[in-house]
């Protein structure tokens, strides 16, 4: 005869080095009970917003050649990852699930040349009631995995990574930024 316990819930457990700190107290997405939850972003002040993302893809020199000779078969990965990355800023909130859908007043997406590949640098703009470094992210990521898509009958040893925020500004924690430099626009 099978066994029929009831399965006891998990227990949120504070991590480590912040015992006895309420859940809620540390993540913004997670209510005082420990389940997930959408912020509320109706009280917060609307003000201009903007976030700076950046990341890398590194290829082969074959694969670095043919791009930058015009003869990779499917077309120009350049302007296509541009696109997809504007694109997917668009519809962040479709893809992570607790995003806030918004109303993108800019997205800017840069391929800059290296000698191993290209560095991707999205930025996001928006006014309104939270910040758009999810959408910045987004941008530099599937910009990144189109150029990966397009490319990969020549190097199927890409590397996409250091995908991070490099600035952000707007809403009350104001500005945040990773180097001294300021962002590229």
């Amino acid at each position: 005869m099978a066994n029929k316990r009831r399965a006891r819930p998990a227990r949120v457990r504070p991590p480590a080095g912040q015992p006895g700190r309420p859940v809620a107290a540390r993540l913004s997405h997670v209510d005082a009970r420990g389940r997930v939850t959408m912020v509320d972003v109706g009280a917060k002040a609307t003000t201009a917003r903007e976030a700076v993302a950046r990341g890398a893809i590194r290829m082969s020199h074959d694969a670095l050649a043919q791009i930058r000779g015009g003869r990779v078969k499917k077309g120009d990965p350049l302007q296509t990852a541009r696109l997809a990355g504007i694109m997917a800023a668009k519809q962040t909130a479709a893809l992570i699930p607790l995003c806030h859908p918004l109303p993108l007043s800019s997205v800017n997406v840069e391929l800059i040349p290296t000698p191993r590949g290209y560095i991707i640098e999205a930025t996001a703009r928006t006014t309104g009631q939270t910040g758009v470094e999810m959408e910045a992210l987004t941008a530099v990521a599937v910009a990144a995995l189109t150029i990966y898509d397009m490319v990969k009958a020549v190097d199927k040893r890409m590397v996409i990574g250091d995908i991070r925020l490099e600035y952000k500004s707007g809403g009350r924690s104001g500005v945040f930024r990773r180097s001294n430099r300021s962002p590229a626009r």
